[in-house]
């Protein structure tokens, strides 16, 4: 069932089990978003998967109409997982005129992806806060590449007392490690192969902790040695911090995330592993 207004969503949703599973999507689906729908069945009786283009999450430096776009694609790629409901809102129906209400989650956005997109997670929080009241599922699904925002939406959910389990899967690669995004569409001939260095970074370090390295510091310092030997790459930020706050740390202890941020070509892509 593919429904596009919040009256055609409601009146899907009646018809749908209580057990709902949802996968909130921006489109343009590769086999990541596909293994978050898996996964939803596996769990839920019903699924529902949103394709909508967020445009409050994207900065003034930020070209939107560029961000791929392909519907029919998304909805040839669902058909097969046999999804109850795909809903496909428009920013006017989200952001109605006269629209000024937004949700600030403090602290864990003050970093990182937060640092560099003045305002991205209020547009995250904020539209993923709205979905959640429209579709009104017991379960969402998020990637793990994006480690930030499913730290955000976890402390969203628990702070605003959604009555709603958080599931956050692994990130899906490709035989070389590159983690699957619609923004690797972008990168051609000698770009895509340089983009096997963040793999190739996250890698070297956590094998440095797997051998007893517990400097915070040292491990940020293996990715970038091998982040600086890769002259299509410009590093943005490499961090070692807290898994749930996201505060950096000094000394691995329990479980932490590392990530990277990284320019190859003109393509800005993200990564991490969670180490512990």
């Amino acid at each position: 069932m593919i429904v596009s207004t919040l009256e055609e969503l409601k009146t899907a949703r009646r018809m749908l089990d209580p057990s709902l599973g949802f996968v909130p999507t921006m489109g343009y689906l590769h086999e990541g978003h596909l293994s978050l729908v898996q996964k939803a069945k596996e769990e839920c009786k019903s699924v529902a998967v949103s394709i909508f283009v967020n445009p409050t999450q994207f900065g003034p430096k930020e070209d939107i109409s560029k961000y791929p776009r392909d519907l029919e694609r998304d909805l040839c790629l669902l058909e097969p997982l046999k999804v109850d409901l795909v809903w496909t809102p428009t920013a006017e129906m989200m952001y109605p005129a006269g629209y000024q209400t937004w949700i600030e989650v403090e602290n864990i956005t003050n970093g990182l992806e937060g640092e560099l997109r003045p305002g991205h997670f209020r547009g995250v929080a904020t539209v993923v806060a709205k979905l959640f009241n429209a579709v009104q599922p017991t379960r969402a699904y998020f990637g793990q590449k994006d480690a930030q925002q499913a730290a955000v939406i976890r402390r969203m959910t628990k702070d605003l007392n959604f009555p709603i389990d958080i599931v956050v899967c692994p990130t899906i690669r490709e035989s070389d490690g590159l983690a699957m995004s619609s923004r690797n569409r972008y990168l051609e001939g000698a770009d895509r192969q340089a983009a096997t260095v963040l793999f190739k970074a996250l890698g070297a370090a956590k094998e440095a902790y797997l051998q007893g390295e517990q400097s915070a510091e040292k491990l940020r310092r293996i990715a970038m040695d091998v982040l600086a030997a890769e002259p299509r790459a410009q590093v943005q930020y490499v961090s070692c911090a807290d898994y749930e706050s996201l505060e950096e740390q000094e000394t691995v202890r329990g479980k932490v995330l590392l990530s990277l941020a990284v320019i190859v070509g003109k393509t800005r892509l993200i990564d991490n592993f969670v180490l512990g």
